[in-house]
Parts: structure tokens; sequence; C-alpha cells
């Protein structure tokens, strides 16, 4: 049986050492891709206020229109009579707190 010499341990555990902590430490962490848990629920919420004041507006409940969150970029998607609705939708979601900014995506349907 060899014994393995303490230089060789040592060099070993300094080479692995950067790859393990690497690796544990990006699995904690965000990318600009990813949200944290906290901006996670933040979102949902976010989603949610968005999703009851669209419900409640005479001209826009009804209407199928999509709302989803990312980080504090609201995006609203679907399809819409009128440039009315369209308008009214953006200026709905704007006007909740936390709403840093709105994609548009609603599509006016054709006549």
């Amino acid at each position: 049986m060899k014994i393995i010499s303490a230089k060789v341990i040592l060099t070993t555990a300094l080479i692995a050492l950067p790859i393990f902590s690497g690796a544990i430490l990006t699995g904690c962490t965000t990318t600009n891709q990813q949200e944290s848990t906290g901006q996670f629920v933040d979102s949902s919420v976010i989603t949610t206020k968005v999703k009851a004041k669209l419900l409640v507006d005479e001209g826009i409940h009804g209407l199928p229109i999509t709302v989803k969150t990312y980080k504090d970029t609201v995006q609203l998607s679907g399809f819409v009579n009128n440039n009315y609705q369209k308008n009214k939708a953006e200026e709905i979601t704007k006007s909740v707190e936390g709403v840093g900014a709105v994609e548009n995506s609603l599509i006016v349907k054709p006549h």
C-alpha cells in the first residue's frame, strides 16, 4: 500500500477547493436572467394586484389579458377590442405600486 504524501493531498485540495466553492456559491446567487426568491414573491404580488385592478375596471374586465411580471417589469398580452382598452390596461398597470415598467404586448383585434 502506498502512502500518499502530504504535498499531493495539499495540491489536490488546493485545486479542488475553487471548483467546489464556485459550485456552491453559484447555487445561491442570481443572474440577470433569474429572480431571487424575494423577487419572485414580489413579482407574484404585483401580478395579483394588476389582475385584480383589471378585473374591476368596467372597460377591461372579462377580456383575455395575460399578466406576467419579471422583477418590476409587467408584460400584458392577449387581445382587446380597441386602442382605448389597450391604453387603459397599460394605464391601470402603471398605477400599481411596485410596477417599474410595462411591456404592452396587447393586440387590437381587427374588425
